[in-house]
């Protein structure tokens, strides 16, 4: 089983070397002035610079307006979108580029509606619902708000990291990973020894299914 990892909130080009040498399969970029972790074109360009090729670059936003989007589309080379506010498909799908749709996860019935109302997105990120907070708070969800089988493509976040993410995948059969505070120093810096400790983790995990 080949379990795809993100880690999300990268400000520094060491850090995005690091998850390229790990296997890590794309870096999120953050773009919400709201985050600790936003980052201005400048230096999304630098960061982007420093990937090898094939790793993707998702760039992540919150309520947005278009011209937001469009300013970074325009400058920085950006293989998928992620929305983690109350956008609507239509807004979503207007940038014809793939995105993900990210739902702070409450009940079962959220995941649900959000199935239904997202059909086109890549994939749909389940993460914590903390209030007037968008990813990143280091809190995990009751998994097993999971239904058993999902129509549609999903990541699993929300305080993923080295100690509990083996189970996570286990319970939940999750074969991609969304992956921010868990791995952290501090908001936007990312703890390399962590980083390699939760890969480790999942690739053991991955591992393990096929023996």
């Amino acid at each position: 089983m080949r379990i795809r990892t993100k880690i999300c909130g990268m400000t520094r080009s060491e850090d995005v070397q690091l998850a390229a040498d790990l296997g890590v399969d794309a870096i999120g970029l953050i773009f919400y002035a709201g985050s600790r972790r936003c980052i201005d074109i400048p230096q999304a360009q630098k960061l982007v610079q420093s990937l090898p090729p094939l790793m993707s670059v998702v760039a992540l936003f919150v309520n947005p307006t278009d011209d937001e989007v469009n300013k970074v589309l325009a400058k920085v080379p950006v293989n998928i979108l992620q929305f983690h506010g109350n956008e609507s498909a239509a807004f979503c799908r207007q940038f014809h580029r793939p995105y993900l749709k990210a739902i702070r996860v409450e009940n079962r019935a959220s995941i649900e509606a959000v199935q239904r109302d997202y059909p086109d997105a890549r994939a749909l990120l389940f993460d914590a619902a903390v209030t007037h907070q968008y990813g990143g708070t280091g809190q995990t969800f009751d998994w097993q708000y999971l239904p058993d089988s999902l129509s549609c493509p999903w990541i699993l976040s929300g305080g993923l990291k080295p100690d509990n993410v083996a189970q996570a995948i286990r319970q939940t059969g999750a074969v991609a990973l969304d992956l921010c505070s868990g791995v952290e120093e501090r908001p936007g810096i990312k703890d390399p020894a962590r980083m390699r400790a939760l890969m480790q983790a999942v690739n053991a995990v991955a591992a393990s299914s096929i023996n």
